[in-house]
């Protein structure tokens, strides 16, 4: 790397979590820039503090502990620029994913055009939609009103209109939510994103303009029938995420300013750096990134034309965990368990954890709930996720998840894993990969941030990403077939750098490794049986290059979709092997 592209600068960046806040540095080590530490603290937007900018203060407090030089002034501000005494930092970024969803209304024209193009938007952010008012809705405008006086939404989302089509339609939609706005108290107004037809921003200004607590436009969402375009009113929807949280939490109107305004929605930042890795691997393959955290499950798809971000509110590990019920049942949470635990234990669990997210598990039985609960949480997001991921990916079955390569994995329930096997079952179970991909799991949950930091020093994350600060944890060998139990589906030949060779036979139902350590990379050469197919076609083999991780080469042999055993003590026993398997005890 040139020295004339590196000036030394070192940056520190701050999440503002639901149960966590984090400060970790970045900074240059001979010549490149690396992740150096980082530091927590418990979040404070809830009571007693109410101000998220103190948790920001106590996790700089601990990361400056954990280096040994001073990050805050005699105010407790953060020190910027850095000083030639080795105190403060030359740039600071800051995610935010704190806070209750935004309450969001969903305004379109046509059900299956801008309707649908909105909804999607909106799961760019963390939001919960409360209502959607279209064309062909059915209520009267009286109705509407109620409605939305009932609900007081935060934020309501405006799409419809071809542009230089329809406008009369819209304007015929705009009515109840002006109404409504001028009945609301000036500080429960919502704020308003327009994303419809552009020829008619000067009329939605002047019957929404002085009635929302603030007006934002973005381009056409739908520019015509056939064309849907979110990228621009994904990154104004971000921008007003964060102006929202300024009117809801303390201490956010400071991190803005510490930031210099270089402040954004944790998902948001995370789908920027999967858009930029998606351009930067350029292969036929997708791109996922996974984050589980207490705010939310985030799904972020990088594919060769097009990226989908999707935040899921509902599929969060912190206090919409009870919830959780409305989109499944005990019984799918507790067929991942090894243990044989009454539902009545899982319900309280939920309610408890929805209470008390950031509560550690202290028993072998509250572990086995708590991995549950987040592969049951991951799974659903996955599969809401998938419906939207753009037709003709590459894919060995249409309805299977896609081809990826790599997966990327982070938050909380991941991290807490103690084992890499443990992290890793939990991924194979939820996501339920196909085909031959590298799983990367993101122990330090930095993407988010590099994402954010993209926006000060864009070397600064390729240089990261570069450096091991993420763990490899192997590449994932998933045959999709579907045949009995124990019949051979696959043999491999793992050739090492050095010469020597490992073999492996495979099975359905079992789960195989072969080791290949972290840094080595060797090459694989699978045989296919009785019509299982990796991505070469149905029953082909190949050789391909692979890369090392912490458990090696492993192959799932238990079939697209994974068909849990509907025995309990057989399921239970099979689960308990492949945990020992892969090393998670």
């Amino acid at each position: 790397m040139p020295s004339s592209l590196i000036t030394g600068n070192s940056l520190l960046a701050i999440d503002v979590g639901a149960a966590n806040t984090r400060a970790v540095l970045f900074d240059v080590i001979e010549g490149e820039y690396r992740f150096v530490a980082s530091g927590a603290a418990p979040s404070t937007a809830e009571a007693p503090f109410k101000d998220v900018a103190e948790g920001a203060r106590n996790a700089i407090a601990n990361l400056a502990n954990i280096l040994g030089r001073t990050l805050l002034d005699d105010a407790r501000g953060p020190i910027m620029p850095g000083q030639p005494d080795g105190s403060g930092v030359d740039a600071l970024v800051v995610t935010v994913s704190a806070g209750p969803a935004v309450k969001t209304v969903v305004v379109g024209l046509l059900k299956d055009v801008s309707l649908d193009s909105a909804y999607r938007l909106t799961e760019s952010t963390y939001s919960r939609i409360l209502d959607t008012i279209g064309l062909h809705d059915q209520r009267k405008p009286d109705q509407l009103i109620d409605n939305l006086l009932r609900t007081r939404p935060d934020l309501v989302v405006i799409a419809g209109g071809t542009d230089g089509g329809a406008s009369r339609s819209i304007q015929k939609l705009l009515e109840p939510i002006g109404l409504a706005s001028f009945l609301m108290p000036d500080e429960k107004r919502p704020t308003v994103l327009f994303a419809g037809n552009e020829k008619m921003e000067e009329e939605v200004r002047s019957l929404l303009g002085s009635l929302a607590a603030s007006l934002h436009f973005s381009p056409n969402i739908r520019p015509s029938l056939d064309t849907e375009d979110t990228d621009p009113a994904e990154r104004e929807l971000a921008r007003m995420f964060i102006n929202i949280r300024k009117r809801q939490m303390k201490g956010v109107e400071l991190l803005d300013i510490w930031s210099g305004g270089h402040i954004l929605p944790t998902a948001y930042a995370a789908g920027r750096m999967v858009r930029f890795l998606s351009k930067v691997y350029g292969s036929q393959k997708g791109i996922l990134s996974v984050d589980l955290g207490v705010s939310a499950t985030v799904i972020a798809a990088g594919f060769k034309n097009k990226s989908t971000l999707k935040v899921y509110p509902q599929f969060g590990l912190g206090e919409n965990l009870a919830g959780l019920l409305q989109y499944t049942t005990l019984e799918d949470i507790l067929r991942w368990s090894p243990f044989d635990i009454p539902a009545s234990v899982l319900l309280d669990y939920l309610h408890q954890k929805s209470l008390y997210p950031s509560a550690i598990a202290a028993t072998k039985e509250d572990f086995a709930l708590s991995q549950a609960v987040a592969r049951q949480a991951l799974h659903l997001a996955t599969q809401f996720a998938q419906r939207d991921f753009p037709k003709n990916i590459a894919s060995i079955k249409p309805t299977l998840a896609p081809l990826f390569e790599p997966i990327l994995a982070g938050g909380g329930a991941l991290s807490d894993a103690s084992r890499p096997g443990q992290s890793l079952l939990l991924l194979l179970d939820s996501l339920q990969p196909v085909g031959v991909t590298t799983v990367i799991l993101d122990q330090n949950n930095l993407l988010s941030l590099l994402g954010s930091a993209a926006s000060q020093n864009n070397i600064l994350p390729v240089q990261v990403l570069e450096s091991g600060a993420f763990l490899s944890l192997g590449t994932v060998v998933s045959p999709v077939i579907s045949t009995n139990y124990g019949r051979p589906i696959l043999r491999a030949k793992l050739t090492y750098e050095n010469g020597t060779e490992a073999r492996v036979d495979l099975k359905f139902g079992s789960l195989e490794t072969l080791p290949l350590p972290s840094g080595e990379a060797g090459k694989l050469t699978i045989q296919c049986l009785h019509g299982a197919d990796v991505g070469f076609g149905p029953g082909k083999g190949g050789t391909i290059p692979v890369s090392g991780g912490a458990l090696g080469v492993v192959f799932d042999g238990r079939g697209r979709p994974l068909d849990l055993p509907s025995d309990p003590v057989r399921r239970r026993e099979l689960i308990k092997k492949w945990n020992w398997t892969l090393g998670g005890g």
